[in-house]
């Protein structure tokens, strides 16, 4: 069924993003994987805006800070957000572990950024962004896992 004018659509959009904000806060591994992706998205964006803003200083040393800056952000709001684990695991604990699994990512990258330079050679730059997309992809599924599994924090005691 369509609405006549947009102002009867509203309540239905208003419905549908309210059963969405509700299905994203629930515990169970969707809404996790959920809100994990969603953290990843609002990370990469300021990655971006960092890069940029410290290109001026080298795109190695750009590449680095940001890096690190972001992929500690990202630590924090997966234990705080994704995971809801502040209770159960520490600030060093979620770095430490999340850090291992994005440094993992990092050396993927590279390494599959030097095949394809030695496979191809001068290969185009979309060639290069869908490489690091997919690997970096990959790389965020197996670190999802290996946080929601892996890592897992135990529950508090219960008395």
């Amino acid at each position: 069924m369509t609405c006549p004018t947009l102002l009867r659509c509203r309540p239905a959009a208003a419905d549908l993003l309210g059963d969405l904000s509700e299905r994203v806060r629930r515990d169970d591994g969707i809404a996790q994987f959920t809100r994990f992706v969603l953290v990843g998205a609002a990370t990469t964006a300021v990655y971006a805006a960092l890069y940029v803003s410290l290109s001026g200083f080298g795109y190695l040393s750009a590449h680095l800070v940001s890096t690190v800056l972001t992929t500690m952000l990202a630590n924090e709001l997966h234990r705080r957000v994704s995971f809801r684990a502040e209770d159960r695991v520490d600030w060093f604990s979620a770095q430490w572990e999340a850090g291992g699994v994005a440094l993992v990512g990092l050396v993927a990258t590279s390494t599959a950024l030097s095949w394809l330079d030695s496979a191809a050679g001068a290969a185009p730059l979309a060639l290069q962004i869908a490489l690091v997309a997919s690997v970096t992809a990959t790389i965020g599924v197996l670190r999802f896992v290996a946080l929601r599994w892996l890592f897992r924090a135990q529950e508090p005691a219960r008395a």
